[in-house]
C-alpha cells in the first residue's frame, strides 16, 4: 500500500480531499465546521504499512486515521435513524463513531480495476488452485469431514462445494482479515469514491453499518472488536453483517453464531445460504461448450444471475451443446475471458448461480468449483 500522506501534507489539506468534493456538504456539521486533516491528524506522524490483498481480505492491519465522524452529518443522521428505528443510545452511539477510524486504504480498494483491464481466466485460477492450499483443504475436509457431511445431507450443498468457498474466501480462516469492521463500512458508507453507482454502493453500505450494529447488539459483542475484509466481511466465511443475521446457523450446537472462531458454524452457515439462494441437490455445476460466430448468443451472456434458458433455446441462438448435457434443466451461458488465449464459454445450471449471489464473478464461482474438485482428487492420492 502506498505512504500514507505525510504531516506536511496533511497540514496543507482539507479532510475532505480524502473523499471526492462532493462528499463536503454532506459531510459538515449543522453546528460544526468540517474537521480539517490537520485537526484529524493533530501532530502524528504516520507509520507506513505493507497490505497484501487476497480475493476479499487483507492479510495485514491497515494504519487508520482518526476522523470524529460524529461532526459529520451524514452520520448524526444515521445515528439519529438507529435511536428511532431500533431504540439505541443516541450517546452510546455517538461514542462508538467517536472511536471509528477513515481508512484512506479501503476507499483506494474499493474502486474498480482501471478501464481496459484484461480479464485472464487461467491467472486468477492459479491464484486459488495452488499447492498450500491445496493441503490447506485436505487437512480441512480430514478434520471436520463428519460436519461437511451432515451439512450435505441436512442443505444438499456437497462438501467440495463450501471447502471451495472456505478455501477462496479465507483460505480455512488464515486471511480473515484484520479490517476493524465498523471503520470499513463507515469509511464506504459515508466516503465512497467517485463512481457510477457510488449512491447504490453507499446505500449498500449504510445499510451494512446498521446490519452490524443490530448483529452485535444481538451477540452481545462490543462492535470495534469486530475486524474482517477491506469490505466488512467477517469470519471464516467472509459474511457480510446483513447475511450473518439471514443464513448464518448454529451449527456446533452451541447456542450461539460464532464465524469468527468456528468452522462448524462456518460451514453450517455456507451451506444454509447457497441452500436459500436456490442451491438444488444433486444438480451438476456448468458444461462446458462452444460457440457459432455470428450467431445471437452474446444477449444471452450474464443477463441475469440465475439459469433461465432452455437448451433448445440456447442451440437456436448459436450455442453448440454435446449431447450428453441434460435437457430437463435450464441454463445460463457464461463466459470466462482468458488474456490472450480463447475465451471459454460454459453452460451453468441453478447451482452455479447460487454460488454467485456470494460473489457476482463468473471467475469466483469457477474458482470455488475448482478448487473444491481439485481438493477432493487431492485427497485420494
Amino acid at each position: 500500500m502506498k505512504k500514507l500522506f505525510t504531516l506536511l501534507f496533511a497540514v496543507l489539506t482539507c479532510t475532505l480531499l480524502s473523499c471526492p468534493a462532493a462528499y463536503a456538504a454532506q459531510h459538515t456539521s449543522t453546528k460544526k465546521k468540517p474537521a480539517t486533516k490537520a485537526n484529524i491528524v493533530k501532530n502524528k506522524t504516520k507509520a507506513a504499512r505493507k497490505t497484501r490483498a487476497n480475493s476479499k481480505s487483507i492479510s495485514t492491519s491497515p494504519a487508520p486515521e482518526f476522523a470524529n465522524f460524529t461532526q459529520w452529518q451524514a452520520v448524526e443522521g444515521f445515528i439519529e435513524e438507529m435511536v428511532n428505528e431500533y431504540g439505541f443510545e443516541r450517546d452510546a452511539l455517538r461514542g462508538v463513531f467517536s472511536q471509528v477510524h477513515y481508512l484512506d486504504s479501503v476507499v483506494k480498494l474499493i474502486n474498480p480495476p482501471p478501464v481496459g483491464t484484461v480479464k485472464n481466466w487461467s491467472a486468477y485460477r492459479a491464484r486459488f488452485i495452488e499447492p498450500r492450499r491445496l493441503q490447506a483443504g485436505t487437512k480441512f475436509w480430514s478434520r471436520y469431514q463428519t460436519e461437511l457431511e451432515r451439512a450435505q445431507q441436512e442443505f444438499g450443498v456437497p462438501a467440495e462445494v463450501i471447502v471451495g468457498v472456505l478455501g477462496v474466501e479465507t483460505m480455512y480462516g488464515q486471511a480473515a482479515g484484520k479490517f476493524r469492521v465498523l471503520d470499513s463500512l463507515t469509511t464506504l458508507a459515508f466516503a465512497y469514491p467517485e463512481t457510477a453507482n457510488r449512491e447504490t454502493r453507499m446505500a449498500y453500505f449504510r445499510s451494512e453499518l446498521k446490519q452490524a450494529l443490530l448483529y452485535t447488539r444481538e451477540s452481545q459483542i462490543d462492535p470495534l472488536s469486530l475486524h474482517g475484509s477491506f469490505a466488512g466481511a467477517i469470519g471464516w466465511p467472509q459474511f457480510m453483517p446483513g447475511s450473518i443475521r439471514r443464513y448464518a446457523v448454529d451449527f456446533d450446537g452451541d447456542g450461539k453464531i460464532d464465524l469468527r472462531n468456528s468452522a462448524i458454524d462456518a460451514i453450517g452457515s455456507i451451506a444454509s445460504f447457497l441452500s436459500q439462494h436456490g442451491w438444488q441437490r444433486d444438480q451438476p455445476l456448468v458444461f462446458p461448450v462452444t460457440v457459432t460466430p455470428h450467431m445471437p448468443w452474446p444477449t444471452l451472456i450474464g443477463k441475469r444471475l440465475e439459469a433461465d434458458t432452455s437448451r433448445d433455446d440456447l442451440r437456436l441462438a448459436g450455442v453448440i451443446i454435446p449431447d450428453e448435457v441434460p435437457v430437463s434443466y435450464l441454463y445460463g451461458l457464461i463466459d470466462l475471458e482468458d488474456g490472450t488465449h480463447p475465451t471459454r464459454y460454459l453452460l451453468a445450471t441453478q447451482n452455479f448461480f447460487a454460488i454467485t449471489h456470494y460473489n457476482r464473478s463468473f471467475y469466483y464461482a469457477m474458482a470455488v468449483i475448482e478448487l473444491g474438485h481439485a481438493i477432493s482428487r487431492h485427497r485420494v492420492r
